[in-house]
């Protein structure tokens, strides 16, 4: 039976991608955005579907639709985005998410909440699994994302007690691939530009910080994975377990490339974390996912749209 969805931050980076893997299954699909960081040109190839409507809306104001699904994805997810306004993102998680939550009681829908692995903080765990608490600043210049995502677990988890919604959280570890903005200062999206056009690449501290690096699709196959099981509310850590350091990860982009591209280092910004990697075993052994790209194989798809977004504006 096709769905009626509602995909919030549908014009985003990974939201787009989930629009476009539910049309494909012939449901109606619903894209709320309010184009803060979400761009129309991310559903180019969406557009033409009949049953796929855009709805310019800021998810901080109630909305009032009937919907069979809801996900959760709207906020910022980008440090220079959401400090940019940080009250406008804690808004967005904690307002966004009681209005949604709202939706779904009303309309007695399933609905997904787009949680982070920044709310893990700066781990004192490694690597981090679901029942970690964290090790988070409340007074940060991250703190407006990083609070304001677990403040939204925790409505969630309520609305589940309260009003036994059905909820579904998973935690998104960090996520690359194409729609991507080549301006949004994340890590992979800034070493990827900085050497197709032979700048330095920027490195923020010494660069032995670790991360772990997922490609968009695993992920969004681990999205619909979780919101199709039963009983599983969550939370449920999705990444890529497998870690590299910032300085390794800007010599393979160098490599990859064939760019002229040298490091050059600079201050490390307050509260962000030594390292970061998922332990996934309940997204394995719940939900039958682990990722398939390796890192090299999805680096070179999206240096490849990377390619082809810095050519268009060259054009333009």
């Amino acid at each position: 039976m096709k769905k009626r969805i509602l995909v919030t931050g549908g014009a985003g980076f990974i939201g787009s991608h989930i629009c476009e893997r539910l049309l494909k299954k012939g449901n109606y699909v619903i894209c709320c955005d309010n184009f803060y960081t979400g761009n129309k040109n991310n559903l180019d190839r969406v557009l033409d579907y009949k049953n796929f409507e855009i709805l310019r809306h800021d998810i901080t104001f109630p909305i009032y639709l009937e919907v069979d699904e809801i996900f959760n994805f709207a906020c910022p997810a980008s440090p220079v985005y959401y400090q940019n306004d940080p009250v406008q993102t804690v808004k967005t998680c904690v307002h966004g998410a009681i209005n949604m939550l709202g939706l779904a009681k009303r309309t007695n829908s399933k609905i997904m909440q787009a949680s982070t692995s920044e709310i893990y903080g700066d781990p004192e765990v490694h690597p981090q699994n679901e029942s970690y608490k964290g090790a988070v600043s409340i007074d940060g210049p991250r703190a407006c994302y990083d609070e304001g995502k677990r403040c939204a677990e925790t409505i969630f988890w309520d609305y589940k007690r309260q009003h036994n919604v059905n909820v579904k959280v998973i935690r998104i570890f960090n996520t690359y691939g194409p729609r991507m903005q080549i301006n949004d200062g994340r890590v992979v999206s800034n070493f990827i530009v900085q050497a197709l056009t032979n700048k330095d690449i920027t490195v923020y501290g010494d660069g032995s910080q670790t991360r772990s690096f997922c490609y968009v699709d695993d992920l969004v196959d681990g999205i619909f994975l979780m919101m199709n099981k039963e009983n599983l509310p969550g939370p449920v850590n999705l990444g890529n377990p497998s870690e590299i350091s910032i300085n390794e990860l800007a010599k393979e982009i160098i490599d990859l490339v064939g760019s002229k591209s040298r490091l050059i280092n600079k201050e490390l910004p307050i509260d962000d974390p030594k390292q970061r990697c998922p332990n996934i075993d309940v997204a394995k052994e719940k939900l039958g996912w682990k990722p398939s790209y390796n890192r090299q194989e999805g680096l070179k798809k999206t240096i490849k749209y990377f390619e082809m977004i810095l050519e268009k504006e060259k054009e333009s």
